[in-house]
């Protein structure tokens, strides 16, 4: 799966994608603009690092991150719908997690990363990873997994 493929989807069906980050620090937008065109597919990228970002805008609930925290699958749903409401796209893609060394816990441990995916009408998909490696491999390996999160939901959707 190559990102090129999936932004040349988008572009030639006319569709977006927008991006709200947590743990991988932009590195979704970033490897959508490294792609010549992407303007014609990419509205706009969050990187929302503290509760507050998230709350503020993309809509997270309070609620949800004083019950789940921000590493979790409900925070990831969240980040997902929002920034695909916000941003008027035909996707959104999330990411939360903990890339390390540090920050990590017993149930909450370091490599522990949800990527999300808004897209349809209604539909979210969001996939828990376990990841290994350096801060920056754990971080690129979200940001690959995450791409071929879009690809599952485009080809859902016969794109």
């Amino acid at each position: 799966m190559e990102i090129s493929n999936i932004l040349e989807r988008l572009i030639a069906n006319k569709l977006t994608v927008s991006t709200s980050e947590s743990c991988t620090g932009g590195m979704i937008a970033s490897s959508i603009v490294d792609f010549p065109g992407a303007s014609n597919c990419f509205n706009e990228g969050y990187v929302t690092y503290s509760n507050e970002a998230k709350i503020k805008n993309l809509g997270v609930k309070d609620e949800t991150l004083m019950a789940y925290g921000a590493v979790s699958e409900q925070t990831a749903k969240e980040m997902a719908i929002g920034v695909k409401k916000k941003a008027r796209a035909d996707f959104g893609l999330s990411s939360t997690g903990i890339a390390g060394p540090g920050g990590g816990s017993p149930t909450k441990p370091v490599g522990l990363v949800y990527i999300g995916c808004s897209y349809g009408e209604s539909n979210v998909k969001v996939k828990e990873l376990h990841l290994t490696g350096s801060r920056t491999e754990v971080r690129a390996q979200a940001t690959n997994l995450a791409f071929q999160l879009l690809d599952e939901c485009m080809r859902e959707l016969n794109i």
